[in-house]
């Protein structure tokens, strides 16, 4: 069987983490993404953010968004490079890019600019503020989003510093909200033989992804903080707790996982205790509660809890990168995957979180700057004499 997107291609003007975040998606499941490299700057940044590098060029950054797209280096501001990505616009299905604000609208890349093309073309636009008001033009990135749209005055410690994400989670979520922009847009153009602009950016996702907490103030006036020990605001017990030799993290967020775990702590009474018989009296006496459970946890190992809880109530050990990655149960999912470069080298990246049960994702590792240039114009009719003109100007790469 073919993968869900394959027949879509894709020209991803993009660089660094989020545009390739989202665009990774497509390509995991069979859409021809072709990334658009910027000649003049050697390619996407992320070719060159390290510490850790496969070769010169290609950093392990790089491929963790790039696996299974193929690669053309052009001048989008030199006459010819521009020309060539309008050819490559004629066949396209989308257009995903994660520019500044204001530059979509001075390289061509919106639907005003390619709709003379292909009317069916799908535009988005990943920036860092929008690509309208009074922030089009500024850079932008993800901590200052964490920073600016409250999430770093929920994550952490109620004493401690204002702290970020230990992941780049705004870039992530806001590829991913591109990806399915796009794919939406692509939806409604084979419906209409219309395309259209369609945008996201990393403020407005940051704000979106204030979620509860968000409605809460709008409508009751709350400002929610931090919680001690990364707990859920409203539900308890729903936090980490301390183990003889670490930590496990407990989630009672329905009732029934509440009386569950009192019996399995050896405290069935807990469950009928009038201080915490439901989530509002164990809210309000959660002071009280944590403590009792910290008494209960405090004399066994975090693996002898879980072997007694797991699969009962909701738990989770907390574990480090190492440990998370070569646990038995990623090993169980096929969750660590080899990709292969042309040359046969191979290098292991973490497989995507979307599983077609009647069809195997693609393992190419990602391209090396420019590798599909001469390929791509060829197909375009493009001859070798032409080709070699266009790499002297320095239009292509």
């Amino acid at each position: 069987m073919s993968l869900p997107l394959q027949g879509i291609r894709v020209l991803a003007v993009e660089q660094y983490g989020a545009g390739p975040a989202g665009s990774v998606y497509l390509a995991d499941l069979g859409a021809e993404v072709i990334k658009v490299e910027n000649l003049r700057e050697g390619g996407d940044v992320g070719r060159g953010v390290g510490p850790h590098f496969f070769a010169p060029g290609d950093s392990q950054f790089f491929q963790t968004f790039n696996r299974n797209k193929r690669s053309i280096a052009l001048d989008l501001q030199h006459p010819e490079g521009a020309a060539v990505f309008r050819a490559l616009a004629r066949g396209a299905d989308g257009v995903l890019d994660n520019l500044r604000g204001d530059l979509p609208g001075r390289l061509g890349l919106t639907y005003a600019a390619l709709r003379d093309l292909n009317p069916r073309i799908v535009c988005a636009h990943l920036s860092a503020y929008g690509r309208e008001g009074s922030r089009a033009s500024w850079p932008g990135y993800d901590y200052l989003m964490q920073a600016e749209a409250g999430h770093m005055s929920l994550t952490g410690e109620p004493d401690a510093p204002p702290a970020r994400y230990g992941l780049s989670a705004v870039d992530l979520h806001t590829g991913l909200a591109a990806a399915f922009a796009l794919l939406a847009g692509i939806l409604g153009a084979r419906a209409t033989g219309r395309g259209r602009d369609l945008d996201t950016s990393l403020f407005d996702l940051a704000l979106f992804n204030l979620n509860y907490p968000g409605t809460w103030y709008l409508n009751a006036g709350a400002v929610q903080g931090r919680e001690r020990r990364s707990a859920h605001p409203s539900l308890v017990p729903s936090q980490l707790f301390r183990t003889r030799d670490g930590w496990i993290f407990i989630m009672c967020n329905k009732e029934k996982f509440w009386r569950l775990l009192a019996a399995e702590l050896g405290h069935p009474e807990w469950a009928a205790d009038r201080r915490f018989a439901s989530f509002e009296l164990r809210l309000k006496h959660k002071d009280e509660l944590v403590e009792l459970l910290d008494q209960a946890f405090s004399p066994h190992t975090t693996a002898q809890w879980l072997e007694k809880l797991s699969g009962k109530v909701p738990a989770a050990p907390v574990t480090d990168v190492a440990q998370a990655l070569c646990s038995p149960f990623v090993a169980e999912r096929k969750g660590i995957a080899e990709f292969a470069y042309p040359d046969g080298r191979r290098l292991r990246l973490i497989a995507g979180p979307i599983r077609c049960a009647d069809a195997e994702a693609p393992t190419r590792a990602a391209p090396a700057l420019g590798a599909d240039t001469d390929a791509l114009l060829g197909e375009l009719g493009y001859d070798a004499a032409r080709i070699a003109a266009l790499r002297a100007a320095r239009a292509v790469g």
